[in-house]
């Protein structure tokens, strides 16, 4: 079994590098219909390596970035450079190491499924403020828009480790309405990534669920990431293309 704090150790840097931004159409809502603004606390859980984090700081918000991966959460303190309202916690989501009611949003971005929901709820209602929000964010990665897309797919359920079990997609609308306790506000967003070879490479095995070099499938995905990426570059390139979903409500 892995632990899945610790499934993303020997990732980090194609994670940085090659993992995408979420579309800054989606702060529109947030500030429009959610407050979202300078005066936001916010509690990024499962920070990962700050790319959120970092969207978050560029609009004015004080950001504490919960992340129990340590090599993870080591390579989100360059951000403390750049933002002084920014500070990385060695926390989870079911023990945020915050004090009661010290923020008003908690945001996952591509994070809420590897989470227990019910300790989940339980810490979060403890440290969001009374009227507080929370948001969820996924990058949702287009399995069938395309030939190299849907070979992609493919590979993946032909080589992951155990991508079928642990894929975002997993999580159904009904789950997150449960977590909340009602059904929560849903906006979306179109997204895209393009990468040559060494970049398709770097985005997939960024991803937990493909082998790392030592286990067997590894070369055969490699090599088959390979010839995907020949037969379907355009100029170099080959596209990802997403949907970045937002699900942002109150608990009930």
């Amino acid at each position: 079994m892995i632990d899945n704090r610790q499934r993303f150790s020997n990732r980090v840097a194609d994670y940085v590098q090659f993992r995408p931004n979420y579309p800054s159409e989606i702060f529109v809502p947030l500030q429009q219909h959610h407050g979202f603004g300078q005066n936001s606390v916010v509690a990024d859980i499962g920070a990962g390596t700050g790319i959120w984090s970092e969207q978050l700081l560029q609009h004015g918000a004080t950001v504490y970035a919960i992340e129990p991966n340590a090599p993870m959460r080591e390579a989100s303190l360059q951000l403390t450079e750049r933002y002084p309202t920014f500070q990385a916690v060695d926390g989870s989501a079911e023990t945020t190491g915050l004090a009661d009611q010290s923020v008003n949003w908690i945001t996952a971005a591509q994070a809420f499924h590897w989470f227990e929901p019910q300790a989940t709820r339980r810490e979060w209602q403890r440290i969001l403020r009374p009227e507080g929000w929370v948001g969820l964010i996924w990058n949702q990665r287009s399995l069938d828009g395309t030939a190299f897309l849907q070979q992609y797919e493919a590979l993946l359920h032909q080589f992951g480790s155990d991508y079928a079990t642990v894929k975002h997609t997993n999580i159904e609308p009904q789950r997150i309405a449960d977590f909340f306790g009602n059904q929560p506000a849903c906006y979306t967003a179109q997204n895209a990534q393009y990468f040559d070879q060494a970049g398709l490479l770097g985005r997939a095995f960024s991803s937990s669920y493909t082998p790392t070099p030592e286990q067997p499938n590894y070369q055969l995905l490699r090599q088959g990431l390979i010839e995907a990426w020949k037969e379907h570059q355009v100029a170099g390139k080959v596209a990802f293309l997403y949907t970045t979903t937002v699900y942002v409500g109150r608990f009930s």
